[in-house]
């Protein structure tokens, strides 16, 4: 983490060449990762983090995503945040083809990214079913640290360009795992019970 925030607080200096020297596949990749858009897509009790990590004391503005955009053609990532019903299905998957190319998906929550403990058939089991995921973000529900911390190794993945390369290998989405962040583990969550 600390490296991610040196890189970040360089600036432009970040890069390997100056803005002069450097391939313009860099500096594109670099504007990617520093104005991505999110849409607002939140379904359940994971959206209220996604909406804390965007409020004042976790500040997505500064890393240029202050405004979850309601218009996906004004989107370029989408948070899909919490269970996917079959009848959401339908609507995520026409809000994703709008949204402009190229285009981000990040699964926040286990219920997004498995279905969670709605082990039934009116929940979609990953949504990864239905649109192409690249990074996955753990936890029931997870905290706006873990959240961040999806959004940084999206932007790190976008700046090296390894995203597009695996999803041109792969087919679908980059299927990128984060470790959980903000304290919660799964043996914390047992012993709740």
């Amino acid at each position: 983490m600390g490296l991610i925030a040196d890189v970040r607080g360089q600036g432009l200096e970040g890069l390997e060449h100056n803005f002069v020297t450097g391939r313009l596949e860099s500096l594109v990749n670099w504007a990617r990762a520093r104005s991505c858009w999110p849409a607002t897509f939140g379904l359940a009790c994971c959206a209220i983090e996604m909406m804390a990590t965007g409020a004042a004391h976790y500040d997505l503005a500064r890393y240029g995503m202050e405004v979850f955009r309601a218009s996906p053609r004004q989107a370029d990532l989408m948070i899909v945040a919490g269970r996917v019903s079959q009848k959401m299905a339908p609507v995520l998957r026409q809000i994703y083809d709008q949204m402009m190319e190229p285009k981000w998906v990040i699964s926040m929550g286990v219920c997004a990214s498995s279905g969670g403990m709605f082990n039934n058939y009116a929940i979609v089991q990953g949504v990864d079913q239905v649109v192409p995921v690249d990074v996955y973000a753990p936890g029931c529900p997870p905290g706006p640290e873990t959240l961040m911390h999806a959004i940084f190794t999206l932007h790190d993945k976008i700046t090296t360009g390894e995203v597009l390369a695996r999803r041109s290998a792969r087919g679908a989405g980059a299927g990128l795992a984060v470790e959980q962040r903000d304290g919660q583990t799964a043996a914390a969550m047992v012993g709740r019970r």
